[in-house]
């Protein structure tokens, strides 16, 4: 079973930037789509992006135009660049199979959003 280890995550001020990075023990080349989930305190997980194999992208409505997903298969690494951050955007964020989160779920990495 593939592990995820997800990193990136930090505090930064509204409107500031951060790239979270996924780096799975196992190949993800057979996984055809991955995605970056988040989880808010008191709130359900959120699938929030994906990507395809072939590339072919994804997001939720709240971070269309401000996060960009991508993956590198032959890193077996898959990254999250979040610009203009809101304090909204404060979960942990965890990376796992972009349908159904059928792999092992990582710790994930925390974002904190505030002045």
């Amino acid at each position: 079973q593939v592990q995820l280890v997800e990193s990136g995550g930090d505090l930064v001020q509204p409107g500031g930037s951060l790239r979270l990075s996924c780096v799975a023990s196992g190949s993800i080349f057979r996984i055809y789509v991955m995605g970056w989930y988040r989880q808010a305190p008191g709130k359900q997980r959120e699938l929030v992006a994906s990507i395809t194999l072939p590339g072919r992208t994804t997001y939720a409505d709240s971070v269309k135009g401000r996060f960009t997903i991508s993956r590198d298969n032959a890193k077996d690494t898959v990254y999250l660049q979040m610009n203009s951050l809101k304090p909204e955007d404060t979960a942990v964020y965890y990376c796992n199979e972009g349908t159904k989160g059928l792999l092992n779920w990582g710790q994930g990495t925390q974002v904190t959003v505030s002045s």
